[in-house]
């Protein structure tokens, strides 16, 4: 049974469609992406099912309930930056955080512990950094051992470590048996945490399937890959390969080109194509196709906003 099934879902704000007809479900212990660039309809999404925001039509059901109140104790949320005391410590924050939910104190130096906080657990909130705070935000949800957790946009604003430190700690969370929901705009925080995706655009469902699936999907429902290739005149190689049959996109990069192909053909196909019109090659690197490079198929390259 699905975590979370979402059907019809439609939000209107006036005339604006927040989000249009988005139905999808949310298989368990999954990492599932909610996917969209800045004002895709990400953040409505998620206040409507958690019932912050009303919907204007359609439904959504919590592990096949239209009435969760029992299951809202298994869910964990982190919609916007909790407000906590600045000069009172990480402890007494989440002592003050677990009265407000109705949960004991009994965990809340298990909490700190699989956050990483532990050691500092007497610290002043002031004095943490803006990963640690973040960290100390994720601890609350923790509280009670919620077996769903909700976040929206996790790592925003956070320095390269910051993110390093909040990406492996939903990866922990989730092998411990969690399911987690993030809303994001990061194409490489989804791609290298979450192993389900749901893109959306001006609130329009695109596609939604386990990552893999989605970056497999062309057009016309085939595998592609992604070649870098470069010579010593790229120009004239990528002229050469709007010649080559079967090319899906051709595209100039710093370092050279890229080109998407399907699976069928060969990263030996290519070469022998380059050479057999007299142009010998100084990079081929096949890749898998990125969730960037799907995401731009997809949407295109326009904000939302």
């Amino acid at each position: 049974m699905a975590i979370l099934r979402i059907e019809n879902l439609t939000k209107n704000y006036g005339s604006v469609k927040a989000l249009n007809n988005v139905s999808f479900a949310v298989p368990p212990k999954t990492v599932f992406g909610i996917l969209g660039p800045n004002g895709s309809g990400k953040t409505t999404l998620l206040g409507i099912v958690m019932d912050i925001l009303k919907v204007s039509s359609g439904s959504y059901k919590w592990a096949g309930e239209d009435t969760p109140e029992g299951l809202r104790k298994k869910i964990g949320t982190l919609l916007e930056t909790p407000n906590f005391y600045h000069y009172l410590s990480a402890e007494t924050n989440l002592k003050i955080a677990a009265k407000i939910k109705g949960h004991g104190e009994a965990d809340i130096d298990k909490v700190l512990q699989t956050v990483n906080l532990y050691e500092r657990r007497r610290s002043k909130f002031n004095t943490y950094s803006l990963g640690m705070k973040q960290r100390l935000a994720i601890a609350s949800t923790l509280l009670g051992d919620p077996e769903i957790l909700v976040f929206d946009e996790p790592t925003n604003g956070l320095d390269p470590a910051g993110i390093a430190e909040i990406r492996e700690l939903i990866k922990e969370l989730n092998r411990q048996g969690k399911t987690i929901i993030m809303a994001s705009h990061i194409l490489d925080e989804v791609e290298k945490v979450c192993t389900h995706v749901a893109i959306i655009q001006r609130g329009v469902l695109k596609t939604v399937g386990s990552v893999s699936e989605v970056l497999n999907t062309s057009g016309a429902n085939a595998a592609s890959i992604l070649i870098e290739l470069s010579a010593a005149d790229n120009q004239h190689l990528k002229n050469i390969l709007q010649q080559m049959p079967g090319i899906e996109t051709i595209s100039e990069t710093e370092n050279g080109i890229e080109v998407v192909c399907p699976e069928s053909i060969s990263a030996e196909q290519v070469n022998k194509f380059c050479f057999d019109k007299g142009i010998v090659l100084g990079k081929l690197n096949v890749k898998r196709k990125s969730l960037e490079t799907r995401f731009l198929e997809i949407t295109g390259k326009q904000s939302d906003r």
